[in-house]
């Protein structure tokens, strides 16, 4: 037998259940994405701890180490790729960089391969190894370097060399070569300690990030907006339509079916009447002063019945409830901290005010206002 509320309906029920489910989903993924970045920085934690590399490790390779070098890494199928034009790369820093979508096997734009072979990773320099040549970027005399975002490609500037080069490595090996880079130039400069905190410091900021498990929804909660096909929204379009439709039949104006003032404008008037004054209209009577109502102001917000929108107003800190129902919430929204905002591929996120807002969407594109 079917459970039922007090009035004998099982709607109440069934929305419970499905909230419960979405809410459910929402989490789960949003779990799922924490874990995998988390595994991630504890990965990266463990290597930058206990990678030291050997000297053992260049046993095979056509490379001569001088004193004191040893081999951090060896990736094979790495090209030798070099700029066409000149280009003036940023300086090399100890920042850990966080890799935002995957990369796609293609070289940008200007830049063309020249060589293949592996690429090896020492703790003085980084060394392609290929069928033409070697190629030498002695850590030292490194002036410029940049890991291209959206192609598996990382250019290096030197001293005594004028045209920008570097390497292009398989997309599911150039995460962890640009981190092994950054730690054989710290090591170069003694400061492994500075990324292995760093690390640290990710590490605890991404664990208060946790997303929480959802409060259960319950019966009670079911609002008689449910019964309707579509929820929320329907009723939000039916209150759009009865405020556009009166307002479309005010700015057409009256009809005349009979065609009076037609007939008696083509008619001309006797020679002999005389014209009566027209009757002057009154300007403080009631159809004088009525106004005329306006559609609801959003500029690009989707209809909702808080009256929230991407114009001006107060930032929105605690948002209501059924918020997610009308706008398209980022995975984990209510453990945002911050002001309610749109991020660039559209949906909303709580965490506005945070340098790290809509990390994972792009980034903030607009504030939205109550």
């Amino acid at each position: 037998m079917a459970r039922t509320d007090s009035t004998g309906s099982t709607w109440r029920y069934r929305w419970a259940r499905r909230q419960n489910e979405r809410r459910l989903r929402l989490f789960r993924s949003a779990e799922g994405t924490w874990r995998r970045r988390d595994d991630e920085l504890r990965r990266l934690r463990t290597l930058a701890e206990q990678c030291h590399g050997s000297v053992a490790a260049g046993d095979g390779l056509l490379l001569e180490l001088g004193p004191d070098e040893i081999v951090l890494r060896v990736v094979p199928a790495a090209q030798l790729v070099e700029v066409r034009h000149t280009a003036v790369l940023p300086a090399p820093d100890l920042t850990v960089g966080d890799q935002q979508g995957r990369l796609r096997r293609r070289l940008p734009d200007g830049v063309r391969a020249t060589d293949a072979g592996m690429a090896v990773i020492t703790n003085r320099r980084l060394v392609l190894l290929g069928g033409r040549g070697r190629r030498d970027w002695a850590y030292g005399r490194i002036t410029g370097l940049a890991h291209d975002p959206q192609a598996p490609v990382t250019l290096i500037q030197v001293l005594d060399r004028r045209r920008t080069s570097g390497v292009l490595l398989p997309a599911d090996a150039a995460a962890e070569f640009r981190f092994l880079l950054t730690l054989a130039f710290a090591d170069a400069i003694e400061q492994r300690d500075a990324v292995i905190a760093q690390l640290d410091e990710l590490i605890a900021e991404h664990t208060k990030a946790r997303p929480f498990r959802p409060r259960i929804a319950t019966p009670a909660q079911a609002r008689l907006l449910a019964l309707l096909p579509g929820g929320r929204r329907t009723a939000v379009v039916a209150a759009a339509l009865a405020v556009l439709v009166p307002l479309a039949l005010a700015n057409s104006g009256p009809s005349d079916p009979t065609g009076r003032e037609t007939a008696v404008a083509a008619t001309p008037a006797p020679a002999t009447a005389t014209a009566a004054p027209k009757a002057p209209r009154a300007t403080g009577s009631p159809a004088a002063r009525r106004p005329t109502p306006t559609p609801q102001r959003r500029c690009g917000a989707p209809v909702n019945p808080m009256g929230y929108d991407f114009c001006t107003g107060e930032r929105i800190r605690e948002p209501d409830p059924e918020v997610c129902e009308h706008f398209d919430c980022v995975p984990g929204f209510w453990e945002g901290r911050g002001h309610l905002v749109q991020c660039a591929n559209g949906k909303i996120s709580l965490a506005g005010g945070s340098p790290k807002a809509c990390g994972l969407h792009g980034g903030v594109r607009r504030t939205v206002f109550n």
